[in-house]
């Protein structure tokens, strides 16, 4: 059974979402929804209809899914939309701009049955996928600590469009929450969060740099360090080559360590004694082999496989839930200057 999915959004990342379901095994790609002319131009792309209404769409061409790359300020509204319309949706991140618009989306998909997804596209890349084995199987033994930096810069014409000067639009909002949601994925759930952020090269508005410490249920501990004030190798998004438009570096950018060895993200090196596990025996790496494919057609794929109903979501929204509760214990911690427990 092949899956009609249609893309609402037409930004960026809704394009990047057409092109991944137009070549995903089992899915094509239904419509083109957005409200100006740039969507005409994109279904035209890929030869599909173009709607200028999520409402509009549903009625006059259903498709068994929708992927919403909206604005994050209509999540919300586009959500429930297609959760009353008995339709599965993928909701990019943030599910929402607070945390009661998240909960109404995910309790709302519950009460009427509907299956939803959140678009951390970054569980389903496959050098995750194995380095989840690894830690699952118990090759590192307990995980006692992980280190996660997202240094990037962004360039000051960036910040010409004025709500990326302000609250609710730093990279702790924007780009943080993906590496949470790969922390929690690979480490467990968070219970406490202490953070402090910073503003010192700019003076926007918003924070640019912050400074996470996290504790996980198992008792490990963790520490993340996000700024885009930083010209640096050391992010997912210059290290993965998930996305072709990011400069590939070949470094690391995360850490998780065990007492049995540890593991260094995206290279996928595990590093362990061969013999006494001791820092005066010699230590060696074995690099792990994993595919490159593309973890936005994998997504799509996983999203055709939740319609049918042959798979549970790898990224449901109350995964998306947590993340975002993270996320604002984050910033209540670094405005309050406390310790906050979830």
């Amino acid at each position: 059974m092949t899956v009609r999915i249609a893309v609402a959004g037409a930004g960026l990342i809704g394009r990047r979402h057409a092109q991944a379901v137009s070549v995903a095994e089992g899915v094509a790609l239904g419509s083109i929804v957005d409200p100006g002319d740039v969507g005409a131009e994109v279904a035209k792309l890929h030869g599909v209809r173009h709607y200028r209404s999520l409402a509009d769409m549903i009625a006059k061409d259903r498709p068994d899914g929708v992927i919403l790359a909206t604005p994050n300020q209509i999540h919300v509204e586009n959500a429930l939309d297609c959760i009353a319309a008995g339709l599965p949706a993928l909701v990019e991140k943030p599910l929402a701009t607070d945390l009661d618009g998240a909960a109404c989306i995910v309790a709302a998909g519950k009460a009427n049955n509907v299956p939803l997804l959140t678009g951390h596209h970054r569980r389903h890349n496959p050098l995750i996928a194995r380095a989840k084995e690894v830690i699952d199987a118990g090759d590192l033994g307990q995980i006692t600590a992980v280190q996660a930096t997202t240094w990037f810069y962004k360039p000051e014409d960036y910040f010409d469009v004025e709500w990326r000067r302000k609250k609710g639009a730093g990279p702790v909002y924007l780009n943080l929450i993906h590496d949470i949601d790969l922390m929690r994925h690979l480490c467990g759930e968070v219970v406490a969060v202490h953070a402090m952020e910073s503003n010192a090269v700019r003076g926007n508005e918003v924070e640019e740099t912050a400074v996470i410490l996290l504790k996980f249920a198992s008792g490990a501990l963790g520490t993340v360090n996000v700024s885009d004030t930083i010209v640096a190798p050391w992010s997912w998004e210059l290290s993965a080559r998930e996305n072709p438009d990011y400069p590939a570096t070949s470094e690391d950018c995360y850490l998780i360590g065990g007492t049995h060895g540890s593991i260094s993200l995206p290279n996928l090196a595990v590093w362990s004694n061969r013999g006494t596990r001791s820092w005066w025996e010699p230590i060696s790496s074995t690099k792990l082999i994993f595919d490159f494919e593309d973890p936005l057609i994998r997504q799509a794929r996983q999203f055709a496989a939740v319609i049918r109903g042959d798979e549970a979501p790898l990224v449901s929204a109350e995964e998306g839930l947590k993340n975002q509760k993270v996320i604002e214990a984050v910033k209540t911690s670094a405005a309050n200057g406390v310790t906050v427990s979830l």
